[in-house]
């Protein structure tokens, strides 16, 4: 009977305990038949998000099969400028979606399915949810041609499994892909934070860098710190396959204190609506001031990740006086290669030499209130819990720009920035839009909304805001065609739109008054017609090209060629 308890005590603490879902290991096949290796790895740190998947590279060429992981069905095809660019989303029976992006273009069937919506919603962006088991699909099939296109930096296969009913990532190793690796992760800086006003680490109540060496197995020992009161540490660390020199992501980050764990996480799967969290996973002021992604080794009180094993507490050190401490960090990569870093800490109450210094404005945000602040022709409005902790903003008008504090602070919602336009002394205020100033020099436009006497726009980050105006129509090129010439062997016209100012909104064009579809690669400001898309009846005819910026102005372009039939 005895037994019996223990072994019913057993079960019941195992099933409290941070643990890892098992995930078939067999039923996936390869999306691409040649190696994996990798780009970018699950979880990675991106600028405001984690990375969803595995970016497979694909020799720096596009056009390589990408073919349908396990049987299923279509359930999704996008087509976006950004982003993933064309891809396309399978849905399998085990309760997964595979996600492909990033695509050249997709195999013949899917590709004329993809343009008869094109063509019948006149759109070349476009969302396509085709009803379940309407397009199913083999395991093995060839669905797309690997490429370029979205937010890519460079020729990939951006690789997703999802939960179906969930719809969060999955780390997609979790399932079976094996990709050599015998590499331990490298740690390149560590920093040590005091956690409030009495904190300290080497007698500074701010964060602090740590010095360390690497040892001769790999490891790392850091320089021996004094420190008192609530501290955590960061660090900067990536990863390494073997055939691959891309610095990626680790998989799995530990710290112990005295051999004893106080912080765990793992990259194992995430929430689309919790990714913001990264902001607060890592020293988001150190990725937007320095561009170094350092992951806190501690959890920030309002960050809801589900990555952390919250069984062990917080992550923070409680540090004694006169007490000594050993702190480990342990940086892991899926393979299992370890790599770790040793922190001797004396625990000494000194004197705090640097400390924090709080500049009080006139501008106080309290995040349990709504804030609304009004200076000159400027209002901001802030909705409750805009921010994850109260602070003063630094709010400045300057000759022409809006000082809205330093992009230095995550913030949890958007607020609301407004310009008052009646004592400006502009005669078409139709052209004006509001945009943040980049480095010192880029101006960006932010989507711009007008009301009688005002422009405002929603913004997510802190910053410097301008208000320009665009009267300039956007410019138009043909790039492998002149008018009145003679088309008949041509497969595609190619024409070059961009805009200097506010940036394009829209564009559209016909032959002879019939909307034809042309491709847009807004990297290259590439517009692209394919003459498959459509057979002509007569030799002459009439392009008609629209193209419009984020302020309306617009630029028509009108050419003749000659086609035989």
């Amino acid at each position: 009977m005895l037994r019996k308890g223990i072994f019913l005590l057993l079960i019941l603490v195992a099933s409290n305990t941070y643990s890892q879902k098992i995930y078939p290991q067999k039923y996936f096949g390869k999306p691409l038949d040649i190696p994996f290796i990798l780009a970018g790895t699950f979880g990675e740190l991106r600028s405001n998000h984690f990375h969803s998947g595995l970016d497979i590279k694909t020799k720096n060429k596009e056009g390589i099969l990408v073919k349908a992981i396990a049987d299923g069905y279509i359930s999704r095809i996008k087509i976006s400028l950004w982003g993933y660019g064309k891809a396309i989303y399978i849905t399998h029976p085990n309760g997964y979606t595979s996600v492909y992006a990033h695509l050249k273009k997709f195999s013949p069937k899917i590709e004329a399915y993809v343009k008869q919506n094109q063509y019948k919603k006149q759109t070349f962006e476009i969302k396509i949810f085709p009803k379940k088991g309407e397009y199913r699909i083999k395991k093995g099939t060839v669905v797309a041609y690997s490429g370029n296109t979205g937010g890519s930096t460079g020729p990939h296969l951006h690789f997703e499994i999802r939960d179906t009913k969930t719809e969060e990532p999955i780390n997609p190793m979790l399932f079976g892909y094996d990709i050599a690796d015998h590499k331990k992760p490298v740690i390149s800086k560590l920093v040590a934070y005091p956690l409030n006003d009495t904190s300290q680490v080497n007698q500074s109540n701010l964060p602090v860098e740590i010095q360390f060496k690497r040892l001769n197995n790999g490891n790392y020992i850091a320089d021996k710190i004094t420190a008192y009161g609530n501290i955590g540490f960061g660090i900067k660390t990536f990863d390494r396959q073997d055939a691959a020199f891309n610095r990626n992501g680790i998989y799995d980050l530990s710290l112990k204190v005295n051999g004893r764990l106080k912080y765990h996480h793992t990259l194992e799967k995430f929430s689309f609506d919790n990714t913001k969290y990264i902001n607060l996973f890592m020293d988001y002021k150190a990725y937007f001031t320095k561009k170094q992604a350092i992951q806190k080794c501690f959890i920030e009180a309002k960050n809801k990740l589900n990555v952390y094993d919250k069984s062990l507490g917080d992550g923070q050190l409680k540090i004694s006086d006169s007490l000594n401490y050993t702190t480990s960090i342990l940086s892991k990569d899926f393979k299992g290669n370890t790599a770790q870093i040793l922190i001797p800490i004396r625990g000494k109450n000194d004197s705090i030499l640097v400390k924090k210094q709080v500049v009080k404005t006139n501008y106080f945000i309290d995040n349990n209130l709504f804030n609304k602040f009004d200076l000159k022709n400027v209002n901001l409005a802030f909705p409750k819990h805009t921010f994850y902790k109260d602070f003063y903003l630094d709010f400045r008008i300057g000759n022409d720009t809006v000082f809205v504090g330093r992009n230095t602070r995550p913030l949890d919602k958007n607020y609301t920035l407004t310009f008052f336009t009646d004592s400006l002394k502009i005669a078409d205020k139709s052209k004006l839009y509001i945009a943040q100033i980049v480095r010192n020099k880029y101006a960006n436009y932010k989507p711009t909304n007008y009301k009688k006497g005002k422009i405002y726009t929603s913004i997510n980050t802190l910053g410097t805001y301008i208000v320009k105006q665009d009267t300039i129509m956007p410019t138009i090129e043909s790039l492998n065609f002149k008018n009145k010439q003679w088309l008949t062997n041509y497969h595609f016209l190619k024409i070059k739109i961009t805009d200097e100012d506010s940036g394009i909104k829209k564009y559209s064009a016909t032959i002879d008054g019939q909307w034809v579809l042309f491709e847009f690669d807004a990297k290259k400001d590439i517009l692209t017609y394919n003459f498959a898309d459509k057979k002509f009846k007569k030799v002459k005819h009439e392009l008609k090209l629209s193209v419009t910026d984020n302020v309306n102005n617009t630029k028509v372009y009108i050419a003749t060629f000659f086609r035989k039939k």
